[in-house]
């Protein structure tokens, strides 16, 4: 999840919805979904699927990702958690 500071929602979402075309190009991405919260709109989350370990790897270092990573402080209220899952069903 990451959690907008209050009166950035929309910057916030605008830079994310700038990398999901190139996130979605990648040879290794399965899905990639950005979600507002209905209850606090200050809160995204990226539901995203990767055919591997390493194809998330490497999407963590294209630069398009990157540069929104080093706006994290200022559009930020504080740090993203991110959570890896495994299907198991």
């Amino acid at each position: 999840m990451l959690k907008a500071q209050p009166g950035k929602e929309e910057l916030l979402k605008q830079e994310i919805i700038g990398c999901i075309s190139p996130t979605r190009a990648e040879a290794g991405c399965i899905n990639y979904d950005l979600h507002q919260s209905l209850d606090d709109r200050t809160c995204f989350t990226l539901y995203e699927n990767w055919r591997s370990k390493e194809a998330l790897d490497q999407h963590l270092q294209m630069p398009y990702l990157q540069a929104l990573l080093g706006k994290a402080d200022e559009l930020l209220a504080a740090a993203p958690d991110i959570q890896l899952l495994e299907r198991i069903g």
